[in-house]
């Protein structure tokens, strides 16, 4: 892991100049890396961690200059390009053999404490993209001055062969632009569609409703879990002609290659006796049956429990103070690197255990 980690970054462009090139960026990098995957959360525990596991590094790190200082870790990812960074971050993954086959779900995520009130800086909003069958992050991107999420999720898209893919997101990124996109990048697309198409969502409500529509059988999972018992019930169409044949939206027009609608009707009873159930409808330009639109439809939702949440509850994303300049971007790389390393560790452990 190691080698593979050198040979990724080695070309990585080091922002410094004179003394304070005394670390090298590698050493730095690799130190940073480690202290991440075993819980440190910030430069100052960074330079704690070196500190502490002294001996561990001087076996296979020179350290000419000694153990960084934590004002060390602070300029080099505050200096670093963030975009070159993220290019060695995936060539770190292509050496560990991941292919992004499968379902690629990109989501975006706020970073609440890296806001900079006195710089009049909010926020850093970032854009991922999850690998769901590998359960890797395979690239980033945050959200630029003047931009929004759909598109940096477009900017992201455009970097990936998605050959074989079905790229899901929330109902935001049903746009056309970014469905055409994703097909010209050789992959599918799969969108909830809600309130941001009104009239679509309506139109496709009253198909659904419709007592003349012919509908196969649903394919149907059953989940329980502390008491509470969840039913989803996942039905197609491939009648999608009418769409562009009979009605016409002006301000929405029909994706690019729409191949599919889809509904998903969800019923949780809780333990107490009470029932609640939900409809969610889907447009797609790949042929899914009922089954792998169930599939998919979950593998999407992982990027929330695999990605964001373990961020936030194993490595305190949502905490993280750093600010200036490229530190939060740079830093939020970084812990993504970190979980994909401790997930390659391929056990039944937690990822608090494996760390």
């Amino acid at each position: 892991m190691a080698g593979i980690f050198r040979i990724s970054f080695q070309g990585l462009p080091d922002p410094r100049t004179g003394n304070a090139r005394r670390h090298a960026l590698l050493d730095v990098l690799t130190i940073a890396l480690t202290a991440s995957i075993c819980g440190a959360e910030s430069c100052v525990d960074f330079a704690t961690f070196a500190r502490d596991r002294r001996a561990l590094f001087e076996e296979f790190l020179d350290l000419p200059g000694g153990l960084p200082s934590h004002d060390t870790f602070s300029r080099v990812f505050r200096l670093l390009d963030p975009v070159a960074f993220s290019r060695c971050f995936q060539q770190f993954l292509d050496h560990l053999g991941e292919d992004g086959a499968g379902v690629l779900a990109i989501d975006g995520k706020t970073l609440r404490r890296s806001f900079d009130r006195a710089a009049g800086r909010s926020a850093l909003h970032v854009v991922s993209a999850f690998a769901s069958g590998a359960r890797m992050i395979v690239g980033q991107r945050a959200v630029a001055a003047g931009e929004n999420e759909i598109v940096a999720a477009r900017a992201l898209l455009e970097l990936f062969d998605l050959k074989g893919v079905l790229v899901t997101g929330d109902a935001l990124h049903a746009q056309e632009r970014t469905a055409q996109t994703i097909l010209e990048r050789g992959g599918d697309w799969l969108f909830p569609l809600k309130d941001n198409r009104p009239a679509l969502r309506a139109e496709v409500e009253r198909y659904f409703a419709d007592p003349a529509t012919v509908l196969a059988a649903p394919h149907v999972t059953t989940d329980a879990d502390h008491g509470r018992i969840e039913v989803r019930r996942h039905w197609v169409s491939y009648d999608v002609a009418w769409l562009a044949s009979e009605r016409r939206f002006p301000d929405e027009a029909v994706l690019p290659g729409l191949k599919i609608l889809g509904l998903v009707e969800r019923t949780v009873t809780s333990p107490d006796g009470r029932t609640t159930a939900t409809r969610t409808l889907y447009l797609s330009s790949a042929a899914l049956e009922p089954k792998t639109l169930a599939r998919a439809v979950r593998a999407h939702w992982s990027i929330e429990a695999a990605v964001h949440w373990v961020l936030d509850t194993a490595f305190d994303e949502d905490r993280a103070r750093n600010r200036k300049d490229h530190g939060p971007e740079n830093l939020a790389t970084l812990r993504k690197l970190a979980l994909n390393v401790v997930r390659a560790a391929n056990n039944q452990d937690s990822i608090r255990l494996r760390r």
